[in-house]
């Protein structure tokens, strides 16, 4: 780079230091207004190996208040740093790749599993009201994290937007949970994977079947999977989204034609008949239907973890007009907008909730059809005894569409319904350790892992790279195993033919032990997703008022992308409906259900594993940020958004980490 006229030292801003104190370097020579750019600009947009590049970003130039075009001061110059390639991710993936990873992510065992739990607890209506209930409330969260996505679509970025606009420790302790709910997710599924294998006898008599195949090779052919570059990553996921799809479509084509009595020696009476006390439920659960219902909008929030998963992918969404060799400063900076990115993953986050509550309503509608309430074949609460007086003598391990299909009476319709659950549950489980692995790769990856930080620092900063795929092997293969001996647990279960006399009691203990280990593991994982997406409702209401209240500054200062009532100059990628309202009623929505409806388990006696699955992820939430706040020293108090200087930065900073992960 050609020597400048004068150069100046660049101090980091306090709140920008955590994030790039190890991407900066210790001095940057600023670049004063009409340096003339070298003719070896262009070789800094792709910095080496070693070293992050500079880009130099012109920003706004303001005017006389009278507008008469006349400058009242010199354009200040910004250095835009870009990260080094093994600390970026490739930008590949096109809008139909995050579609399918969305649907993936989202469209898992919690309709086939969760659906009949409801279905029994509290009964048909209970069914399609939860559905619906929080197919509404993602709709709003994602109207949030849509609108800040098309600005800053940037690795870790529901980390990013609550360190910004609420508070930077609460940020960090947003990133570590939202990691914990996908890495947990994929140990949990595969142990789910087990229950649905057990469907087969042959399966379910060879423990040792269970530990090599189903806790091992599958698990190692997922994290094979996930190492491939993402361009075919992507298809792949493109392939098993579409086959997820066809099979819900063949599920509800079936579960119509059985309504009917389409099948052979169908014995099922007319699913109307089901509904003649819509609102019946579980005496053993609850001691009313409100309670029973509260209980089953709790469980429904399963079924929709997953619809945020376009924020861990729009790290890598395509840019579709490639940065060429000719282009301007300027120009680069003008492409970063809605053109480029929104149309890769608008769609997605936006109708992914419509479409999920479209598909969970009507498939849980159409069940509630086909099987009676108090059906032995429905799972339960895990938490309850077996239903002696109801004749159940086991708790049953089928789903509601598989124990449909055995009543059907249909040859090997039940076998088939089952083999879709574990072609969907484990294809769920490869993109939830996608999502993980790049949580964790957005968390880590602008920390300083030099020489001088401590330990913790440096292993950290340690998964925040990149293989030469530039693929984040390191954070996924470390979501992989942090939780893969959760389903290796399940196999103390195995040994009950070999107990006998005084030790039978004794394991049967140990096992009801492991189990309820297992399902509180399991639930604190969309309990903990609750957190997430009430922490990015709150980061956008701030975000709104702020540049609400500095909107006539913001504008002065031309700071791109935030001027969401700009008539003369509209840059504003996109818009969500009815807000602020829509993001206040989210936010007071997800306070909700976390603290009332997953609550409701207690009202009719206490149990220990509702407690801990509903209640202990927020209390190690609350505790990490406490000990974060504590660590670091930090003041206690929200990120100040008072001032529009220091909000102006902020942004500028944000657009800073935007481009630079764009152009590296």
């Amino acid at each position: 780079m050609s020597q400048p006229a004068e150069a100046q030292l660049v101090e980091l801003p306090e709140w920008a230091r955590p994030w790039l104190s190890g991407v900066l370097p210790t001095r940057m020579e600023q670049i004063p207004s009409g340096s003339p750019h070298p003719p070896s600009q262009n070789s800094l947009l792709r910095p080496p190996n070693d070293s992050p590049s500079l880009i130099s970003a012109p920003s706004s130039v303001s005017t006389d208040s009278e507008d008469t075009g006349i400058l009242t001061k010199c354009p200040e110059e910004r250095l835009v740093v870009g990260l080094p390639r093994e600390r970026t991710v490739s930008r590949a993936l096109k809008g139909v790749h995050i579609f399918m990873i969305t649907v993936n992510a989202t469209l898992g065992t919690g309709l086939y599993w969760r659906g009949g739990q409801i279905l029994e607890l509290g009964g048909p209506l209970a069914v399609v009201l939860s559905f619906l209930f929080i197919g509404i409330l993602t709709w709003g969260v994602m109207q949030c994290i849509t609108e800040m996505l098309c600005i800053w679509p940037i690795p870790g970025a529901l980390s990013v937007y609550v360190s910004q606009f609420v508070d930077e420790e609460l940020g960090i302790a947003v990133g570590v949970t939202y990691w914990f709910v996908y890495s947990m997710s994929f140990s949990t599924l595969v142990a789910t994977s087990a229950a649905e294998f057990n469907f087969w006898d042959y399966i379910h008599e060879r423990p040792a079947i269970q530990g090599l195949i189903i806790y091992l090779l599958i698990p190692l052919i997922i994290v094979c999977i996930n190492a491939i570059r993402i361009e075919i990553y992507g298809w792949l996921e493109v392939a098993t989204g579409s086959v997820k799809i066809i099979f819900l479509v063949i599920i509800i084509v079936t579960l119509i034609a059985i309504n009917l009595g389409a099948g052979p020696n169908n014995t099922l009476p007319f699913g109307a008949k089901y509904w003649a006390s819509p609102t019946d439920f579980d005496t053993r659960a609850a001691n009313n239907w409100g309670t029973a219902l509260l209980m089953s909008i709790s469980i429904a929030t399963f079924a929709y973890t997953g619809v945020e998963v376009v924020a861990a992918s729009a790290l890598e969404a395509r840019w579709l007009h490639r940065v060429d060799e000719m282009s301007t400063i300027s120009d680069k900076l003008s492409r970063s907008n809605d053109v480029q990115v929104g149309r890769s993953f608008k769609f997605s986050a936006i109708f992914i909730p419509v479409l999920a509550m479209v598909a969970y309503t009507i498939s849980g509608l159409l069940a509630t059809l086909d099987v009676e309430r108090r059906s032995c074949a429905l799972p339960r609460l895990s938490w309850l005894s077996v239903d002696v007086e109801g004749g159940c003598t086991e708790p049953s391990n089928s789903a509601a569409f598989v124990a449909i299909a055995t009543m059907s009476n249909i040859p090997h319709l039940a076998d088939v319904f089952n083999a879709f659950l574990v072609f969907t549950c484990l294809s769920c489980a490869g993109t939830n350790l996608y999502v993980a692995s790049r949580a964790l790769f957005g968390l880590t990856s602008r920390l300083d892992g030099g020489e001088g930080q401590r330990w913790y620092l440096r292993v950290f900063a340690w998964f925040g790279k990149t293989d030469r795929r530039q693929v984040p092997l390191r954070a996924m293969i470390f979501s992989a195993v942090a939780f893969w001996w959760v389903p290796f647990l399940q196999l103390i279960r195995g040994n009950t033919q070999s107990s006998a006399g005084t030790n039978e009691p004794s394991l049967k203990g140990t096992r009801a032990s492991v189990d309820m280990f297992v399902e509180v593991l399991s639930q604190m994982s969309y309990s903990a997703v609750l957190i997430v997406w009430a922490c990015e409702c709150l980061a956008f209401i701030r975000f709104y008022h702020c540049i609400s209240r500095h909107r006539d500054y913001l504008r002065r200062e031309n700071v791109a992308h935030v001027q969401r009532w700009s008539d003369d100059h509209d840059d504003y990628p996109y818009r969500s409906h009815r807000q602020p309202l829509t993001a206040y009623l989210a936010f007071l929505g997800c306070i909700f259900v976390s603290l009332v409806a997953n609550g409701a388990a207690l009202w009719n006696g206490f149990h220990l594993l509702p407690f801990l699955a509903s209640y202990l992820t927020i209390i190690v939430f609350m505790g990490l940020w406490v000990l974060l706040k504590i660590m670091r020293g930090a003041k206690w108090s929200l990120v100040d958004l008072s001032q529009p200087d220091k909000v102006a930065r902020i942004f500028r900073h944000l657009h800073d980490i935007r481009l630079g992960v764009t152009q590296s």
